[in-house]
C-alpha cells in the first residue's frame, strides 16, 4: 500500500519559488561614493569587481566562499602563476550563481611582478568584459 499525500498538507504547493532581484546600491568607483541603486548587468559588473578585488579569508564580514586568493602568488614563478590564475578566477567567480561561465581568459606579463588579467564573464544578464592587475 502506497501512502497518498493529503492536499491540505502538501508542502510544495504552499511555497512560491522566485529568483531574488539583483537590485543593489550603485558604487561610483571613480568618485568613491555610493549613490542610488543599480540592477542586472550593472549590478553584475559591480559584483564581479568586488569579488576579484577582495582577498579571500582576509575580512571576517565575508564568508570563506567570497573573494579570490591571490596573496600567496607573490614571488611564485611565472609558469606556476600562468597555470594557477585561470583556476582561481573561475573558482572565485563561479561561487555567484548568476555567473554561468568565464571565457577568453588572457594574461599579459607586462612588467616584472605584474600580470594584467582579462576575461569575459557570461552571466544570466549578459556578458561582462573585465579584468585586473595582479602583483606577483
Amino acid at each position: 500500500m502506497i501512502p497518498e499525500i493529503d492536499p491540505v498538507f502538501d508542502v510544495d504547493s504552499e511555497f512560491n519559488y522566485e529568483d531574488e532581484s539583483s537590485l543593489t546600491y550603485h558604487m561610483k568607483l571613480d568618485k568613491d561614493r555610493v549613490i542610488g541603486s543599480t540592477d542586472e548587468i550593472e549590478a553584475m559588473k559591480q559584483a564581479i569587481y568586488k569579488i576579484i578585488f577582495t582577498e579571500r579569508y582576509e575580512y571576517i564580514i565575508y564568508s570563506w566562499d567570497y573573494g579570490i586568493e591571490l596573496k600567496d602568488l607573490f614571488g611564485m614563478p611565472q609558469s606556476y602563476v600562468r597555470a594557477e590564475l585561470p583556476r582561481r578566477f573561475n573558482e572565485a567567480l563561479l561561487q555567484d550563481e548568476r555567473i554561468i561561465s568565464i571565457s577568453d581568459f588572457t594574461m599579459k606579463f607586462e612588467k616584472r611582478g605584474n600580470v594584467s588579467v582579462y576575461f569575459i564573464a557570461h552571466t544570466i544578464f549578459g556578458d561582462v568584459e573585465t579584468g585586473r592587475d595582479v602583483r606577483i
